[in-house]
């Protein structure tokens, strides 16, 4: 049964969100833009707390735990997609599918490896965080573009969308080093005990 605890309410909520957001983005009003990057920055906040919440009440659940990362995608990705159609470039483009197409791979990574019952093995680590935490930043600076205390956000938020999108790859490759380890030592464990049926 499910269990709508609320770290998954703040995630269904951090998932409707986004289009709200895409709609901000594109209102014929001066301050749709700073309020969408208000609304992205209370999403990222609101996925950092929600994990807490999960693991400083125990309210941690597995549909919670699908859902998360789900919610984080999405917003990512929309947001992506909508700052690539506004400012349209190669670098830009080439950094939005860096950035997709990892999280798309490692989602399907984690699929193969749960279904090995090795999930654990390309759970987030060290790396993965900081990749996220660079990239929520920079996303919102891109959204509010404007300059704030004389700071270029947007040219500040590209610079770390590119820091993120090498953590990105560097995450991945780490990832599918761990995942290709489980997967040998999985297959070599089930080659050192075989089915060698009753005996006599």
């Amino acid at each position: 049964m499910i269990r709508f605890t609320l770290p998954t309410i703040l995630t269904l909520i951090r998932m409707a969100l986004v289009p709200v957001l895409v709609l901000l983005c594109y209102l014929p009003w001066e301050h749709g833009r700073t309020l969408a990057a208000w609304v992205f920055l209370a999403a990222a906040l609101t996925d950092w707390l929600d994990g807490w919440i999960a693991r400083k009440y125990d309210l941690s659940s597995d549909f919670g735990a699908f859902l998360d990362p789900v919610a984080d995608k999405l917003m990512v990705a929309a947001t992506l997609i909508v700052l690539v159609q506004q400012h349209p470039s190669i670098p830009l483009a080439l950094l939005a599918v860096v950035i997709i197409g990892r999280e798309i791979s490692i989602s399907a990574l984690r699929e193969w490896m749960a279904e090995m019952g090795q999930r654990g093995i390309v759970k987030v680590g060290a790396l993965g965080k900081f990749k996220t935490i660079a990239q929520m930043t920079a996303l919102t600076l891109m959204l509010y573009r404007d300059p704030l205390f004389g700071i270029p956000t947007y040219n500040l938020g590209y610079l770390l969308l590119a820091v993120a999108a090498v953590l990105t790859v560097w995450s991945m490759v780490k990832y599918l080093q761990a995942a290709l380890s489980g997967y040998n030592d999985s297959s070599a464990s089930s080659k050192a005990s075989p089915d060698r049926g009753p005996s006599s």
